[in-house]
């Protein structure tokens, strides 16, 4: 199995007339998604990489069927917008790719999707891949590369990096270890699915037998992730890196969702907090496949 995306979800992409929107588009596609359309207002009509383009979401739902997931790539002031019709017209699935989407139209977007039993990842994501059956997003950068890079085992990834997303997959499978679903649940303050919402989707997961996670300074995603285990609400093995130790009180690193204020989101704190709840937390990025392989050992998954 996998969380949140597999072959079988059908799939939109709101914005595919732009470059990047039919660029990721075709990604995915060739990857295996089932993309099944796009959605430009004033584009409908048009076909891109061989699938149709609608002028809006309730348009593509009524001509193509059920739309499960929708992928965005526009520009970030028309975001809420976009995301709201999609909710709207019934899509439970959103992927909103932009960065610097204004916060109060990201909690606008959450309230409304809390409404209708929607969920989101990002905004400020590279967005989701499950090896060997799709992706969201861009993920990987060719269907190729991501084929090549991830493989499909018994652990899930979720990381607040992008880049770092891709880069735990690739070294973890230097040591034969594949992946279930890899989440990069977006580098902003407020994202749809941060840490805790994932793992909990990882704890159900029949396949996941542990889970790898990158968190950095800035919220208390980290923390809240340590009051799971602690609730015994996530059971599973847990190996964490968490970047940013030599930030300063107001440093902000390198996301807009990563910055110490006071004694909130320190290093110190997170790093604590999970190592108290026997999560397996490395000092360096380097140790985290080197870790993750001898905690399967020990469990006997490996």
């Amino acid at each position: 199995m996998s969380i949140l995306i597999d072959q079988t979800k059908r799939v939109i992409v709101q914005g595919i007339t732009g470059r990047e929107g039919m660029a990721r588009a075709e990604l995915m596609k060739n990857y295996g998604t089932r993309v099944v359309g796009g959605v430009t207002p004033g584009k409908g009509g048009q076909e891109v990489i061989g699938l149709p383009v609608y002028d809006t979401v309730q348009e593509a739902w009524e001509e193509l069927g059920p739309i499960d997931v929708s992928v965005l790539f526009i520009p970030a002031p028309l975001v809420k917008n976009a995301a709201m019709e999609a909710i709207e017209a019934g899509v439970s699935l959103l992927v909103i790719v932009p960065d610097r989407v204004p916060i109060y139209d990201v909690l606008a977007i959450a309230a409304l999707a809390r409404e209708r039993g929607a969920e989101f990842v990002g905004p400020n994501t590279l967005g989701l891949l499950s090896p060997d059956k799709a992706v969201l997003g861009m993920m990987g950068g060719r269907a190729s590369s991501a084929r090549q890079w991830f493989i499909r085992g018994p652990v899930g990834i979720t990381s607040r990096s992008g880049g770092i997303t891709s880069s735990m997959a690739y070294y973890l499978a230097q040591q034969g270890i594949g992946a279930t679903t890899l989440v990069h649940v977006g580098g902003d303050a407020v994202v749809g699915m941060p840490h805790p919402k994932v793992v909990r989707l990882f704890e159900h997961d029949p396949e996941t037998r542990a889970v790898v996670m990158f968190g950095e300074i800035g919220t208390s995603q980290e923390e809240q992730v340590a009051e799971l285990i602690d609730r015994g609400e996530f059971t599973k093995p847990l190996v964490a890196f968490i970047g940013g130790k030599a930030a300063k009180s107001g440093t902000r690193f390198s996301h807009a969702g990563a910055i110490v204020e006071g004694n909130r989101g320190t290093h110190a704190g997170k790093v604590g907090a999970l190592r108290e709840v026997g999560a397996h937390v490395v000092d360096s990025f380097s140790e985290l496949p080197f870790r993750t392989k001898e905690v399967l050992q020990d469990q006997g998954i490996l």
